[in-house]
């Protein structure tokens, strides 16, 4: 591969990388050295690959890859756990409470997902990949990719369900305090 289609790669590429590396290291220099290790991965192995439509999920895949490789090396591997009984059930929020929230909340909230939900969660909505490119860059079947995603959906309405909650208390109980007084 010549240096300008490396280039070319790097610069299509990092950006949505770089925001999938955070979604699972949730942390800045550990996302930049999981793209730079996916890229320099590439470097050695990239040429391999027959088909060049297949690079952006050749490249989702390796940093998958390396995240776990160092979550092995380095720390020791959580079980997943499952929802708390209830957790699934009625948490709706509704199109103008979504629609209020902003774009870090929601990216917090990501952040509180089970790493094993928030990984298909961020490939499928913040870089658009299908249910199949998914089940590729995680290695798993496509349907456990729709139940991850479901269940993440599930766990993420539950994060922001209790983050729109906790941000209306102080208006709720003040309106309280407000009526009683007036009451009493």
């Amino acid at each position: 591969m010549s240096d300008d289609a490396f280039t070319q790669l790097v610069d299509q590429f990092y950006p949505s990388l770089y925001r999938f590396a955070f979604s699972l290291a949730r942390s800045e220099a550990d996302a930049c050295d999981l793209a730079q290790q996916t890229f320099y991965v590439w470097a050695k192995k990239g040429h391999a690959l027959r088909e060049s439509a297949k690079a952006k999920a050749w490249l989702f895949t390796t940093l998958y890859r390396e995240f776990l490789r160092g979550r092995r090396r380095g720390e020791r591997m959580t079980a997943l756990d499952t929802l708390p009984e209830g957790e699934l059930e009625d948490v709706t929020l509704t199109p103008e409470t979504t629609a209020a929230m902003d774009g870090s909340v929601v990216m917090a909230a990501l952040q509180e997902v089970d790493e094993i939900f928030r990984a298909p969660l961020t490939l499928f909505y913040l870089e658009d990949l299908s249910y199949q490119e998914i089940a590729e860059a995680l290695a798993v079947p496509a349907g456990t990719v729709m139940s991850r995603l479901s269940r993440g959906k599930a766990q993420l309405r539950a994060r922001l369900a209790s983050r729109s909650l906790a941000s209306a208390s102080p208006l709720v109980s003040s309106q309280n305090s407000k009526n009683s007084a007036s009451h009493g």
